[in-house]
């Protein structure tokens, strides 16, 4: 087994001026994880399995050395997914007294520590590293199962800030692909121009998802064998292993159940018994599979904010290219998907839409501005917007009165404003064109 600090040396080749591997920039994280370190926070990439961290870390190393004129020496990389820090004690601590004995025992420095879930004891170290205020902390996590938990025990010495990671959004997926988005949207002329290339992107985007390996490769076989291996190191790795499931079998049938039926509103009860399931083993399955990000919960929506009651929940997928993938595509998917694709973008910016049922019909989203004002969206992704979801905004509408400040139908192609309700093609809405 090589040295310690020869598995260092190797995993931070910027020690010795050699290369490494940053790929496309994703302005918006890296901008954000910047912010958060010069507030003296520490700072936890929190996302699905293969989104993208490890590469963001990478990004924020040369962002670091660049702009912030670190020295090469003082910022430490660590990948803990790196099977040789199984078989070490206290494996963090030997990383820690390797490294300042070896190459930097300076104040000032950037620890990072990628999938440090994978290390038992870790928020211990932490915990006496953050309090000493000497150096900068990232951490990166996939599965979110008691990590939270563990890391509120560093709140009593200072705060963590949380960077939420998602597969590229419909605009990076344009920058990956080599589309020129900024130079569309300098004039209307512009974006008209490039109107149709960008629609014919987002009908692939929608299919194959925004896993950044996914949208960069070229054969349309290795993109599926991608998203079959992401589900299954997802499933074992982040589901089964990660919270040692007994029945797998179930498990899998539970996901496969939902990812089949993802944008329904589904029942407790009917799916126990479908699956022979007990209710508190059926509602522990599917916190696993949220704490791993494969599925997210939408609740059924309440005036007071409260969350919880009796009403049926529905389930997402964190990706639809990984959804499509484990075999669950149908000539009458596209409309989810782009249900599905909304839905995920409300994540990003931060919002936790719920959906509502009434005389009148669906409302797929019901989001809650920061002043407390409402906006229902609904979705018709086809070439004639159905009239049944324009009813559903307006009951809505009616039903909430004055709270009600905007109403929103996405559609394929149409851009309007009738009975109050602006009806806005995804394309735009996803890119923020308004």
């Amino acid at each position: 087994m090589p040295e310690l600090v020869e598995i260092l040396t190797d995993s931070n080749p910027w020690w010795a001026n050699r290369e490494f591997k940053k790929g496309i920039k994703r302005e918006k994280y890296v901008t954000k994880i910047m912010e958060f370190l010069e507030d003296g926070e520490l700072v936890v990439l929190d996302g699905i399995r293969h989104s993208g961290k490890t590469t963001l870390l990478y990004q924020t190393v040369r962002e670091l050395m660049e702009a912030e004129k670190i020295s090469p020496e003082k910022i430490l990389f660590v990948d803990f997914e790196n099977p040789t820090f199984a078989f070490l004690e206290n494996p963090l601590r030997n990383v820690l007294e390797t490294y300042k004995r070896d190459i930097c025992s300076e104040k000032g420095t950037v620890l990072i520590f990628d999938e440090i879930q994978n290390m038992q004891g870790w928020e211990e170290e932490i915990q006496v590293l953050q309090g000493k205020k000497e150096c900068m902390i990232i951490l990166s996590v996939s599965s979110a199962r008691l990590f939270e938990c563990k890391l509120s025990a560093l709140m009593g010495r200072g705060s963590y800030r949380k960077v939420p990671i998602y597969p590229l959004d419909f605009s990076e997926y344009l920058l990956f692909r080599g589309f020129p988005l900024e130079e569309s949207l300098k004039n209307p002329e512009a974006l008209e121009e490039s109107k149709y290339r960008i629609m014919n992107l987002l009908k692939v985007y929608l299919h194959e998802g925004g896993f950044s390996q996914v949208a960069l490769e070229k054969d349309e076989n290795l993109k599926t064998e991608h998203l079959l291996a992401y589900f299954d190191s997802i499933m074992y790795r982040d589901i089964v292993l990660q919270n040692e499931v007994r029945n797998a079998r179930v498990l899998q049938e539970l996901v496969h159940h939902f990812l089949a039926n993802f944008t329904a509103p589904y029942s407790y009860r009917k799916l126990g018994r479908s699956l022979k399931l007990d209710f508190s083993t059926l509602k522990e399955y599917i916190y696993y599979a949220e704490q791993a990000k494969l599925l997210l919960e939408a609740q059924h929506f309440s005036p007071s904010g409260k969350v919880g009651g009796r009403k049926n929940k529905k389930i997402y997928c964190i990706d639809n290219g990984l959804r499509n993938a484990a075999g669950f595509i149908s000539s009458e998917s596209e409309g989810k998907l782009a249900e599905n694709l909304v839905f995920m973008e409300l994540q990003r910016k931060g919002y936790e839409p719920s959906y509502w049922e009434g005389s009148r019909g669906e409302v797929k989203f019901v989001i809650r501005r920061e002043n407390g004002s409402l906006c229902a969206i609904n979705v018709s992704y086809k070439d004639r917007p159905e009239q049944a979801e324009t009813k559903a905004l307006l009951g809505f509408a009616k039903t909430f009165g004055p709270a009600v400040k905007e109403l929103v139908l996405i559609t394929k192609d149409i851009e309007k404003e009738n009975e109050g309700i602006r009806h806005l093609p995804l394309w735009k809405w996803l890119l923020r064109i308004e």
